[in-house]
């Protein structure tokens, strides 16, 4: 079943050269923060380059369930009328995040020190995923999480009335989980503190900072230490989102493995905590080049061209390098599957909770393709079979998860027979644009019931 209505089966088969200008849409995680900094200060912000994915979308929902004043321009730029640190107000109904992990672990944060209850719910997949890795801090705060057994949705948050700032050390690289207690450290006194062993994704610091709060960071010996001072009044800014990195290793990735291709990618997000899927790349011997290298709103910026590859070799991909590019393995196993030699992902438990459990996703998927994997608890290992190798002809099972279903029609693109994915419909969470872009470059992407 799909998130959000009946399945759209979606098919790819070996393409001739990819080339062209792959205009991404805006980065997911920026776009999520927006809203919610947004609808946390006092006054307008003004965002351009939203990501208007299904994810988003509900985010936006959320804030102006809360009481914020969210509107959509003609052209594409969107408003936010703040109601200030502290100003959100039980909203009416459910918040529903539908598929969107980082929307739900973001909003429940930013509403636990307020004196209200909020009720979400999401589809599916979002339902089965654990949210006690967000609801046991807050509840330091003096939040409640009332709901099904193993902190799922749907449950009811209740805020805490007489907030308190805690110190907390993550117990794994989340950067949702880091970004959900700092939200929920905006309406507490004084100074909440999170500590990190494996420095995660910063765009919350970056945002927070940019809208005027005081944060600070530093290198201690418990690890990387993130120092919020509570209550500020937070400004509205005017934001331009970059292009989401995460979207752009699709076409990416797809034009290192297509014989022939050339491939510009411009204005993507190259923030470090973000870009290991393009160190890992470049490493393995892609062709790849960072043309134009620029700062936009406080984030690193560089037009990406990607070029057939087919001297690429597996690696041992760092373990600490797992965090900054922890949604990008699924499409990382789809070129290390055209390398030549084994690529080993080791630390990469995270998998294993996302949309779907990724690693048996793909794992399954590829080795129905012909794709040698072996996978433990958090790490596996993909056998490459060479440029063009890949037996394909087999039908992934999508898991409601965008990213495995993008992986396999990419995979599609390079292999000897056609890929199928069982439902295509997920992709519009976070890349609406997926199969047109894909096709305007020379992919063929079909719906079966086309």
């Amino acid at each position: 079943m799909s998130a959000h209505g009946d399945p759209i089966p979606m098919q790819s088969r070996r393409a001739g050269p990819l080339t062209g200008t792959a205009e991404v849409p805006g980065d997911k995680s920026i776009s999520h923060r927006s809203l919610i900094l947004g609808a946390m200060a006092v006054g307008e912000t003004r965002i351009t380059g939203l990501l208007e994915g299904q994810d988003v979308l509900d985010t936006a929902k959320a804030m102006a369930a809360l009481g914020a004043d969210v509107v959509r321009h003609e052209g594409g730029a969107w408003s936010v009328h703040g109601v200030g640190v502290g100003g959100f107000h039980e909203p009416d109904q459910v918040i529903d995040c539908g598929n969107s992990g980082t929307g739900v672990r973001l909003i429940m944060g930013a509403v636990a020190t307020h004196d209200m209850a909020v009720t979400f719910t999401g589809d599916a997949s979002l339902n089965g995923r654990p949210m006690g890795r967000v609801t046991d801090p807050l509840a330091l705060f003096g939040a409640r999480a009332v709901g099904r057994a193993g902190g799922r949705l749907p449950l009811t948050l209740v805020g805490a009335k007489d907030p308190v700032p805690v110190r907390y050390a993550t117990p794994v690289p989340s950067a949702q989980v880091k970004s959900a207690v700092l939200l929920a450290g905006l309406n507490a006194p004084g100074q909440t503190v999170v500590i990190e062993r494996e420095a995660t994704r910063d765009h919350s610091e970056r945002m927070l900072a940019g809208f005027g709060a005081e944060i600070a960071t530093r290198e201690t010996d418990e690890g990387h230490e993130i120092t919020l001072t509570g209550q500020p009044e937070l400004r509205p800014q005017s934001i331009a989102v970059p292009k989401d990195p995460s979207s752009a290793a699709f076409p990416v990735c797809a034009a290192l493995i297509v014989e022939g291709s050339d491939v510009l990618v411009p204005g993507i997000g190259l923030n470090p905590t973000r870009a290991g899927l393009f160190d890992t790349l470049v490493e393995m011997g892609a062709d790849l080049t960072f043309e134009n290298r620029r700062d936009e709103g406080g984030e690193p910026v560089a037009d990406l061209r990607a070029r057939f590859s087919p001297a690429m070799k597996g690696i041992r991909v760092p373990r600490e390098r797992a965090a900054s590019m922890i949604d990008e393995y699924p499409i990382l196993s789809v070129v290390a599957a055209c390398a030549e030699g084994v690529t080993d992902m080791p630390g990469v438990a995270e998998l294993r909770v996302k949309e779907s459990d990724r690693i048996d996703a793909m794992a399954e998927g590829l080795r129905a393709c012909g794709v040698t994997v072996e996978d433990g608890p958090d790490w596996w290992r993909v056998t490459g079979r060479g440029p063009g190798g890949v037996a394909g002809g087999a039908t992934f099972a999508a898991r409601l998860d965008h990213r495995i279903a993008m992986s396999a029609l990419i995979l599609g693109m390079a292999s000897e027979k056609p890929v199928t994915v069982d439902d295509g419909q997920p992709i519009a969470t976070s890349f609406p644009i997926f199969e047109t872009l894909m096709g305007d470059l020379g992919a063929e992407v079909t719906r079966k019931d086309a």
